[in-house]
């Protein structure tokens, strides 16, 4: 196959703009130019052809040398191979497109031979870099992807050969970040003792020499739970699955290893003994908590005036997500259909609110308003208007249905603490903002609302994510259900004793049903004739 080295100058025609190339004047001076070298490669799998060009030497004989060097790395494979002459165009095309050094030859021909990738010699933080910079997905699934890469990936297993990544790496791995969390737990019960006996201490000076100790130590810091470390592997399964696909590799370790099981916590109603539990230790029976229909209403009608009244209400009763009402806009309305059209959401990505599509295809839906939201919403458009004539030249149009005092949007991060000030100020026992959507599902059902239009309402992609997360939440649901099969059975014919179950009917009714049937026997008996 042709190859060769020449000379190159970047000099333009100052009348054209055009580069001189091998006609620059100045080509003969011996400092006024740069060499290059040109080796045509095996053609690509679809027949096209394809050349090696790098350039930029200072002198021929480095040119020359990198020449020889890529026809030694083409000789490796046999005339008749055509296999094995298209990856080693393959290998010498990547390292002419991404400007790496030549690979060495004997390491190449140890692969060659032994039929490994000859391109996957990138080390995993490498590759994992590559991997995200090329990724075209929503913006708030790039940050969750750089954020197990930056925080566990590559600190931990970055410097890890790709092709060398094994199981035993990522056992190693995750075993680690359990043992740091120990850590991180221990820390901060002790920054927690302290604290506490902090409290207790008298006297300006011993106060101060425990102050003084409480700043040495490590500050609170977040344990790395089940949830996270699924989504760590999640992420380096779904980027070793591209590398698979670029044949860098052939094994993806992180589809094999074992991980504690999550539990995703239940939901739990505020029933008026889990409050009374609350205000007496302050503790919380799980992480994710509702009101019930009644201390709804009590933050509602406590919050009437408040400015974003209108917004809580919308998640309250339609189940809006946290960036989705930040990122209604006006036009997303039609008070005369009486519906609602979530096109769009706010997100917080490192700080900085952006607009994004809603978080799935389901999540783009229309969503009915009642007469009595539309009402809500009129007198929220109401105030608005006049709080903008109010503010004249401060206003900061927005764009949005819900903003700040003057105009700005609502950011979604301090939606959620201003909705927690709220809830202390009014002594309700505490939910999440989000747990504000799961009362809205939960009302829904118990007002008989079929669970497939719940389904549509909150926007879930599937009909069992809504079934499974929300039928188990209202007693009332299961005791509904209850009575109507018990009512099912009930409605039979059969006359039983009240508080029996059938075949409990004791010996009584048995001897009865014998006795008949001994009478019937008898009238079907024929007498005989004379």
């Amino acid at each position: 196959m042709r190859g060769s080295v020449f000379r190159r100058c970047a000099c333009r025609d100052p009348e054209t703009g055009k580069q001189y190339g091998q006609s620059c004047p100045k080509l003969n001076q011996r400092r006024h130019r740069t060499w290059g070298v040109r080796q045509e490669l095996p053609p690509n799998a679809g027949g096209e052809r394809r050349t090696f060009r790098r350039s930029g030497y200072t002198a021929a004989t480095e040119a020359q040398g990198d020449l020889d060097a890529v026809r030694a790395l083409l000789a490796l494979p046999e005339i008749d191979d055509e296999d094995g002459r298209q990856r080693m165009g393959d290998l010498l095309e990547r390292v002419a497109a991404n400007r790496e050094p030549l690979p060495d030859l004997e390491e190449t021909r140890r692969k060659f031979r032994s039929g490994q990738s000859l391109t996957a010699r990138i080390t995993v933080g490498e590759f994992l870099d590559t991997w995200l910079a090329g990724r075209k997905i929503r913006a708030s699934t790039i940050n969750r992807y750089g954020r197990d890469i930056r925080l566990h990936l590559k600190p931990r297993i970055g410097e890890v050969r790709l092709d060398r990544l094994r199981v035993s790496h990522l056992s190693e791995m995750f075993n680690a970040i359990v043992e740091r969390n120990i850590e991180i737990e221990e820390a901060n019960a002790l920054r927690r003792a302290a604290i506490e006996e902090l409290k207790t201490l008298r006297g300006r000076e011993r106060r101060q020499v425990a102050r003084t100790a409480i700043a040495a130590m490590p500050p609170f810091r977040r344990s790395v739970g089940p949830t996270t470390r699924r989504h760590i592997r999640a992420t380096l399964r779904a980027a070793l699955n591209d590398a698979i696909t670029q044949e860098l590799i052939t094994f993806n370790p992180a589809a094999h290893v074992e991980l504690d099981p999550v539990n995703r916590p239940k939901g739990l109603v505020w029933t008026d003994e889990r409050v009374a539990r609350w205000r007496a230790t302050g503790e919380r029976p799980s992480p994710v908590m509702v009101w019930t229909t009644e201390q709804t209403i009590a933050f509602l009608d406590g919050i009437a005036e408040d400015e974003l009244y209108a917004l809580f209400h919308l998640v309250a009763l339609r189940g809006l997500r946290r960036g989705e009402a930040c990122g209604l806009r006006p036009e997303d309305l039609d008070l005369k259909g009486q519906t609602l059209t979530v096109a769009t959401q706010l997100v917080d990505i490192n700080g900085e609110i952006e607009e994004n599509a809603p978080k799935s295809d389901a999540g783009n839906r229309m969503v009915a308003l009642d007469v009595g939201t539309v009402k809500v919403v009129k007198r929220h458009n109401k105030r608005q208007r006049q709080a903008r004539e109010d503010a004249g030249t401060a206003w900061v149009e927005s764009g949005r249905l819900f903003t700040r005092a003057n105009g700005e949007w609502v950011e979604p991060t301090w939606l959620s603490d201003y909705f927690d000030r709220l809830v202390k100020r009014l002594g309700l026992p505490p939910i999440r903002l989000h747990d504000l959507r799961h009362g809205a599902a939960t009302m829904a059902l118990k007002a008989g609302t079929k669970l497939k239009v719940v389904q549509e309402m909150l926007g879930h992609s599937s009909y069992a994510l809504t079934a499974d997360t929300y039928t188990a939440v209202l007693p009332e649901l299961a005791l509904e259900a209850a009575e109507a099969t018990a009512r099912l059975i009930s409605g039979r014919g059969t006359k039983r004793t009240p508080g029996l179950t059938s075949g409990s009917h004791g010996d009584k009714a048995s001897k009865a049903a014998s006795k008949k049937d001994r009478k019937k026997s008898k009238k079907r008996q024929v007498k005989p004739t004379a």
